[in-house]
């Protein structure tokens, strides 16, 4: 498949809103955070990071001033506390061993490391500038997917917790042609990924912004795939954004889908990711309704890209329920209502 899904430019931060603030503190997702994004970017120093095979990462560790780090990893324990367990107590055992910074992509994230010292079990999180467009592709994640999503937001900072799975481009290149691999299960699963992307807008999901959650069966390998990259929510004029088939990174997977699986299979597969979702739109109407007030009441994103994505998606449905949309939210409560109509009546 071939379509224009080049992004020329990073996407403008869009603020987040007085209306989603009161959302995140009606649903536990806002706490005063004892360290902040910028607090972060207080390194005087940094050293790229390979991977465990050698292999350049886009990623580098920091360093700080001895008596900054004294002061910040403390902070960042606590965090974490606060993420996992809802106390921000810091645990004793717990210390941060690096922080990692990447320039690559628009959010520009510090990664932390976090080990018990008792067995040198170790975990991740992430903290970033908050963004409005991220806040609401979490948010969407959180409710219509099969994934729960655990994060906090305070005064410009997000922090999420690490999302386990091997991400898509080191599958593709390390594991897709391995003759252990079930070819059938990973092209169903990108099939209805897919589905759920195009159902609630979330655009750019190259190789590397999702990974493969790989889970032992009794007989063979269950596998998922899972969003790690929510910057992009909405946010887009093309439709093809929104595809992750039109992506050139992901063709070995699409290659695989037009391979093992036909049509009717294919749309069998896009039917069955509809109506989990209708499920949990329907379970959670009110809480997505709340979001979608907070999307449309105050919309930040270019007025053109909303223009032209209403356009496309008029096109693409044979509907005119796009005409009135004056933001992003509406085409996402008009594009959801559409495609689970028949699964919500």
């Amino acid at each position: 498949m071939s379509a224009d899904t080049h992004i020329t430019k990073r996407k403008d931060f869009l603020p987040i809103t007085e209306e989603l603030e009161i959302y995140l503190d009606q649903f536990g997702r806002r706490f005063s955070l004892p360290a902040t994004y910028q607090d972060l970017r207080n390194f005087t120093e940094s050293y790229p990071l390979d991977d465990k095979e050698g292999n350049p990462t886009h990623w580098s560790s920091v360093l700080y001033p001895r008596e900054v780090q004294k002061d910040l990893y403390p902070r960042l324990t606590s965090i974490y506390s606060l993420l996992r367990t809802g106390d921000l107590q810091a645990v004793p055992h717990l210390f941060v061993e690096r922080v990692d910074y990447c320039e690559f992509g628009n959010s520009r994230p510090f990664r932390v490391r976090v080990v018990n010292q008792y067995n040198d079990n170790y975990d991740h999180f992430y903290v970033k500038t908050a963004d409005a467009s991220r806040v609401y592709g979490l948010e969407l994640e959180h409710l219509l997917s099969p994934n729960r999503i655990n994060y906090l937001a305070h005064s410009g900072t997000l922090v999420e917790e690490h999302i386990a799975g091997v991400p898509g481009d080191v599958f593709i290149r390390d594991h897709l042609e391995r003759p252990d691999v079930n070819k059938v299960r990973i092209a169903k699963e990108f099939v209805k990924f897919s589905e759920r992307c195009f159902i609630r807008l979330l655009g750019d999901m190259r190789s590397y912004n999702y990974v493969i959650d790989i889970t032992p069966d009794f007989e063979d390998v269950q596998y998922r795939v899972r969003a790690i990259d929510f910057d992009q929510q909405s946010y887009e004029g093309r439709r093809s954004l929104y595809l992750p088939q039109f992506f050139k990174e992901n063709n070995p997977v699409v290659w695989l889908c037009s391979k093992y699986l036909n049509l009717p299979t294919m749309k069998q597969y896009q039917e069955e990711e509809r109506s989990l979702i209708a499920r949990r739109y329907i379970s959670e109407h009110q809480r997505i309704t709340t979001l979608l007030t907070c999307m449309k009441a105050s919309p930040r994103e270019p007025i053109e890209k909303v223009r032209q994505l209403a356009s496309e998606l008029a096109e693409y449905h044979h509907s005119d329920v796009f005409d009135s949309c004056a933001s992003m939210g509406a085409i996402v409560e008009r594009n959801l209502e559409i495609m689970l109509g028949r699964h919500t009546a």
